[in-house]
């Protein structure tokens, strides 16, 4: 089968107390789609479970992120057993939204069930907010989260963004 053979280079690797941020791999895609797949996961973000067609298309966008724009999404890594446990960073979608985010790089974060409760979301989305203070115009940056996203929302407030108004998409 196919082995990763990019250059991981061109993609910053973070770490975190618990946590590498790093370039996705092939060997990603099976705890990728099965994350993308379950119900619960996506309930707030595409709504329904994903394909594995879907994943791979992701995964393929997140690489062009990197190569195009020199931003893009992180696969995160548990230190301690080395295990993918989700993805988190900046996309720019070119999403159709009133208001418009147009310029501004959208933070995301999506974890396996298993990762949970456990703040990792927090702690990662910290470490990449650090990043793109860093590397982008004033370092603005905006996350789109559903109403009902209860977990997301804190997690949102801890690390500093606050809501602004309803958006249309």
């Amino acid at each position: 089968m196919w082995k990763s053979v990019r250059d991981q280079k061109a993609i910053p690797v973070l770490e975190t107390e618990r946590l590498l941020l790093r370039g996705h791999t092939f060997e990603d895609f099976d705890p990728c789609a099965a994350m993308w797949a379950d119900p619960e996961v996506v309930k707030f973000t595409v709504g329904k479970p994903l394909t594995r067609e879907d994943v791979w298309a992701r995964m393929l966008r997140y690489a062009g992120h990197w190569s195009l724009l020199g931003f893009g999404y992180w696969a995160l890594e548990e230190k301690s057993t080395r295990k993918f446990i989700g993805e988190l960073g900046f996309a720019d979608l070119q999403r159709d939204l009133e208001p418009s985010i147009s310029g501004l790089p959208e933070l995301g974060w999506i974890l396996a069930p298993q990762s949970h409760g456990k703040g990792y979301a927090t702690e990662a989305t910290r470490a990449a907010i650090a990043w793109g203070e860093q590397h982008f115009p004033h370092g603005k940056m905006v996350c789109i989260i559903d109403a009902g996203n209860v977990a997301s929302l804190r997690v949102a407030e801890k690390c500093g963004f606050h809501a602004s108004r309803p958006a249309t998409y």
